[in-house]
């Protein structure tokens, strides 16, 4: 790549603009291009940095003359441009497999359909306390393409979703971490979920005999495709159901991290709840250990460690009533999780875009936890029509505040209501981090 190249950047979020940056530092001619409008933040910084960019557009005559097209995420395969970028052979690839050949900084790459932002955050967390020299990147934090122009962490710790690995061809993690797969983004894989299996599993492609690969042995869909492959990298499961075979488990209350040094913790001192957290604490310590963090450190990480925002995150006691805002869970999956980490009877607040939800799987807590339902989206007929028959109270809200409102008429002293959407938020709010905080402020506004 030493070699000058024409290069288009398609997308100028975070990782688009972290590339051009990137490219021109490496002395690429560049263009950013972008058929909606650029957030004002960003636009300064290209024109700081005297990068040409378009917005509201795409001019089709500079992007088919580009050498190399590095692809926003959020681009889908069917979007004309790409068809046509396709038809002339020009290479796609994404921001993060562009920064990789600018460095040889050790990567942690976490991936899963649920749980990898938590995981990612708290192996940045445990690494940080343990004296390493590491950046978060990827889904989170920074774009890799901006932390690798300097180039001065030791360490990157990496989420990425099926749709960046889709665009990873020569990438290649030293450690990669899959949390879980389950159906979600069915809509950008032919509704094939094998499609979309083979997308998570792209993380281990590259690796070699030192690298490790830790994956959740609990999920059934991970183990059948682990029986498929010849896997190069070093295996170290982990589970909460069994103990034999497993480099991370949970025994008598106690998660045990069976590497040298070996490490135990009881699970009533993580800092997360929930048996989902048990299996994100049982990865991030298994990387951790990995990396040498030594024993005490870990143990203090693992029992400090604050989620992030909009993930199961406590918001307001009010009259006794909590309010818990989990707006990341945007499929079924991580609202079972949700409900399954409830002790109280919960009012839930559910809906927005669905991504082909099939409900049936949530009918079994929904029927022992949930006491009322509100539904938070335009179109509602498909969640009122799988629970009419297990909740007798359904309501429909056109915004935060309406939803906030009815749950709080719902809900008594002792009971929660929870933000769980199982979709996509994109009918009534901007994102999931709109729609969380809009839940937030209704809620402090009561």
């Amino acid at each position: 790549m030493s070699n000058k190249q024409n290069i288009v950047i398609l997308g100028a979020g975070e990782s688009g603009v972290g590339a051009a940056l990137l490219a021109k530092a490496k002395g690429h001619a560049v263009f950013l291009s972008d058929s909606g409008k650029i957030k004002n933040s960003y636009k300064e910084e290209l024109e700081e940095n005297q990068l040409e960019y378009e917005e509201g557009k795409h001019t089709e005559e500079k992007i088919l003359a580009a050498d190399l097209i590095i692809k926003s995420p959020g681009i889908p395969e069917k979007a004309p441009i790409i068809k046509k970028l396709r038809e002339k052979n020009i290479s796609i690839i994404s921001e993060i497999e562009f920064a990789s050949r600018y460095t040889n900084k050790k990567m942690v790459c976490i991936t899963g359909s649920n749980g990898k932002t938590t995981t990612t955050m708290w192996i940045h967390h445990i690494l940080k306390n343990g004296g390493k020299k590491a950046e978060l990147a990827g889904n989170v934090g920074k774009s890799l393409a901006r932390l690798v122009i300097d180039d001065e962490a030791e360490i990157y710790v990496i989420e990425l979703s099926s749709f960046q690995l889709d665009d990873m061809y020569d990438f290649k993690a030293d450690i990669a971490v899959l949390t879980n797969i389950t159906p979600d983004h069915l809509d950008r894989y032919n509704y094939e979920m094998q499609n979309y299996v083979d997308s998570k599993f792209r993380i281990i492609q590259n690796m070699t005999a030192d690298d490790w690969f830790i994956y959740n042995a609990d999920d059934p869909i991970i183990l059948s495709e682990i029986q498929k492959k010849k896997i190069a990298a070093q295996l170290a499961p982990f589970s909460i159901e069994k103990t034999e075979g497993m480099v991370g488990f949970v025994n008598n209350n106690q998660i045990n991290i069976n590497l040298k040094p070996s490490f135990t913790m009881s699970i009533h001192d993580l800092s997360l709840k929930g048996k989902h957290n048990t299996q994100n604490s049982l990865a991030s310590g298994i990387a951790a250990s990995i990396l040498q963090i030594r024993n005490e450190s870990l143990r203090e990480s693992l029992s400090d460690f604050k989620n992030v925002e909009h993930r199961l995150e406590f918001v307001a006691k009010i009259n006794g009533i909590e309010f818990i805002n989990d707006s990341k869970a945007t499929n079924v999956n991580s609202v079972w999780y949700a409900l399954e980490s409830m002790e109280k009877p919960t009012v839930w607040i559910v809906g927005g875009v669905d991504k082909g939800n099939d409900y049936d799987s949530l009918l079994p807590l929904v029927k022992e936890k949930v006491k009322a339902i509100v539904c938070l989206g335009k179109d509602n007929a498909k969640i009122k029509e799988a629970f009419s028959g297990t909740v007798d109270v359904i309501a429909e809200a056109n915004s935060a505040f309406e939803a906030v409102a009815l749950s709080y008429r719902f809900a008594k002293k002792d009971d929660t209501v929870l933000l769980s959407p199982a979709c996509a938020s994109f009918d009534l709010f901007e994102n999931y981090e709109d729609r969380g905080r809009q839940f937030k402020a209704a809620v402090r506004a009561l």
